[in-house]
């Protein structure tokens, strides 16, 4: 980790319009349909894997066929569910669901990673699932963070969001190449035993949930794919630094490989929270950007000081959670790159990124 500077991130977002709105009459979908992963069929058609969210907030990972006009994503065609609570650590006594699913195309092992909320009997927990088609998916179980001595903790005692492996093996803090994976620990315990609260690793102050990096040598994963669940060197890479951001941080798409480094499209939050897993709260969450050391990905070397999209539209400010803009997916059409988001955690929407010269 390192201070970013202020120089300018050259990308915009445009909005394009809504992609997807839960399908009337249709139970998994009666809460919302949100927070997509995306991919392409080995066909080359480009789908969606959006949140499905059925009564009781019981969320199911689908497959919906994006439909194309004149180069610009319009709507979807639904393919069914490809990943459900199916597993006991994946359901508790009152609650289940995979929740938010971000994938990435990894082309050294052939196959789609999806990286998912658990939400089993401990909470949130992150999980993994590789497939070749999207539709096939195989679970690799839930993520085993290799104990660290000098972080003085075990991260495997915290909930965890927002996994998101970049597309190729980077280099890691010792130079030898790794698949690396960005995810984001909260250190508040309160939740689970009355009184514990927040209990940070050393070295960090700050107990505002942020974006970490943890790799995997590249030959163990060639050897065992399985070896992906078993990260390790993890390294803090950003916290909370704008008041639009000022409750938290975390990764939204997979990097992206552009001319400045990887482009992390990431989310914000602002606002109160008064428990991080009710489903009604008073938060604004909005989308920026980091521009990420192609030689050290756990450094910044920038991000925007100001968010590139806030909630603005109808969709994005009401529905079950109001006043959200969650970026999950970045996809190229045409030459033309779309970033895939939630909407207030109801519907899908699509914008537009370019290079803002």
């Amino acid at each position: 980790m390192s201070d970013s500077t202020t120089t300018p991130i050259p990308y915009r977002l445009t909005r394009v319009g809504v992609v997807m709105s839960p399908l009337p009459g249709e139970a998994d979908e009666v809460e919302g349909v949100l927070n997509p992963a995306s991919g392409r069929t080995p066909d080359g058609r480009l789908h969606l894997l959006p949140r499905l969210v059925a009564a009781g907030n019981v969320s199911r990972v689908g497959l919906a066929e994006v439909t194309v006009e004149d180069g610009v994503p319009t709507g979807v065609e639904r393919r069914g569910v490809v990943l459900a609570p199916d597993a006991g650590w994946e359901r508790g006594k009152n609650n289940a669901g995979v929740e938010d699913p971000r994938t990435t195309w990894i082309e050294d092992l052939g196959r789609h990673v999806m990286s998912y909320v658990a939400y089993g009997p401990l909470g949130p927990k992150p999980a993994l699932a590789v497939s070749e088609d999207l539709v096939h998916w195989e679970r690799l179980g839930p993520i085993q963070f290799e104990y660290q001595p000098d972080l003085d903790t075990d991260l495997n005692l915290f909930p965890n969001k927002d996994v998101v492996h970049f597309p190729e093996p980077v280099p890691g803090p010792d130079g030898e190449m790794y698949f690396a994976m960005l995810h984001r620990p909260m250190w508040d315990l309160g939740w689970f035993r009355p009184g514990e609260g927040v209990h940070l690793p050393a070295g960090v102050t700050d107990e505002r949930p942020g974006i970490w990096i943890s790799y995997v040598p590249v030959d163990e994963v060639k050897r065992d794919i399985r070896a992906l669940t078993r990260p390790r060197h993890h390294r803090l890479v950003a916290l909370s630094e704008h008041p639009w951001e000022e409750l938290k941080i975390g990764a939204g798409p997979a990097p992206i490989r552009v001319e400045e480094g990887w482009l992390l499209i990431h989310h914000g939050v602002s606002g109160t929270i008064e428990d991080p897993f009710a489903q009604v709260q008073t938060v604004h969450y909005a989308a920026g950007a980091m521009i990420l050391d192609p030689a050290d990905p756990a450094r910044v070397l920038s991000r925007t000081t100001e968010p590139l999209m806030a909630p603005e539209t109808e969709e994005e400010r009401s529905g079950t959670v109001p006043n959200v803009v969650f970026p999950t997916a970045i996809e190229e059409i045409d030459g033309v790159r779309y970033v895939f988001y939630g909407m207030a955690d109801a519907h899908i929407g699509v914008a537009r990124l370019d290079r803002a010269e």
